[in-house]
């Protein structure tokens, strides 16, 4: 369910201007019992493009952030000259924190953004936990998607290669003097890390969530609410009724997010499903085969 921890560099050209949107963080919202999840002002970029055409927004996996896809999206505005939006999921990046990480929740949020920036029917592209959230609301939802991607990931239970238990454990154990340069703080907090996450890769990726907030280094995700609600995360809300939209499943060839067993589960809720497999890309679809990922992208909106 990690986000892409790799980048690539975007050859030079002429981009529509960008807008975004940074809310107050973190911010505490609780709903009332039995209420349903109160939607949370998520912090978006907004790439410019034709109006006429649905945009696509693209929501990122767990521990992730909008800026996972700053090049891909900077690549789709070019190519497709639509409008882009990439969002911070709720306890992620620089949106509001909440003890609610429920996919009901996060599909909230998006009911309350997407109509508010005129951007609905949209493309809605969804990465791993993302993919989930996406997936969720084209169910509930139709008439706010025109045409649903899911990346690598399936509408299942997922069993994770990697212990995220363990990361937020040593994300929690990380141990910071108050008033050192936030270069020195990341330097220190890869070292404690490293006993515990020996892949410098994910530690990379883990200390995208380090950031500095009034003069200290602090983790911006929310990591209580996701260590609380880790198996919601995994797991996947039981539906019925299917989505009637297109759909693309892109798959990694060397993942083992999306299984042959998933495909029943898949054409139930999907029925209209392309699953297509990117041969060399692990679960990072987009940021191990960014050029195949913008095909795969272009060919479906044709």
């Amino acid at each position: 369910m990690l986000c892409a921890a790799r980048a690539w560099t975007l050859p030079r050209g002429a981009l529509k201007p960008c807008r975004h949107v940074l809310s107050r963080w973190p911010v505490a919202s609780l709903s009332g019992s039995g209420a349903q999840p109160r939607p949370l002002p998520l912090s978006y970029n907004l790439l410019d493009g034709d109006a006429g055409r649905p945009a696509i927004v693209m929501l990122h996996g767990l521990l992730g952030s909008k800026t996972n896809f700053n090049s891909v999206a900077k690549a789709l505005a070019q190519q497709t000259g639509r409008r882009v939006l990439t969002v911070d999921a709720r306890n992620h990046g620089n949106s509001p924190h909440s003890p609610d990480m429920s996919y009901e929740a996060m599909s909230q949020d998006l009911q309350g953004l997407l109509p508010q920036l005129g951007l609905a029917p949209c493309v809605l592209v969804g990465h791993s936990m993302g993919g989930k959230t996406a997936m969720l609301l084209a169910l509930q939802k139709p008439e706010l998607v025109d045409r649903l991607v899911a990346v690598d990931i399936s509408p299942v239970e997922t069993t994770s290669v990697w212990d995220f238990r363990a990361y937020f454990a040593a994300m929690r154990a990380v141990d910071l003097p108050g008033q050192v340069p936030h270069s020195h703080a990341r330097k220190l907090a890869d070292e404690q890390l490293s006993s515990t996450v020996q892949d410098v890769a994910v530690r990379k990726f883990l200390l995208t969530n380090l950031v500095e907030a009034d003069g200290r280094s602090v983790w911006r995700v929310n990591l209580d609410a996701l260590d609380q609600h880790l198996d919601k995360i995994m797991a996947f809300p039981s539906q019925q009724d299917p989505y009637p939209g297109q759909t693309l499943f892109l798959i990694g060839g060397n993942s083992q997010f999306v299984l042959p067993n998933h495909h029943a589960e898949i054409r139930r809720l999907f029925p209209r499903a392309q699953l297509q497999t990117v041969p060399h890309a692990g679960h990072w679809v987009h940021a191990d085969c960014p050029q195949d990922f913008l095909a795969a992208m272009r060919g479906f909106l044709a």
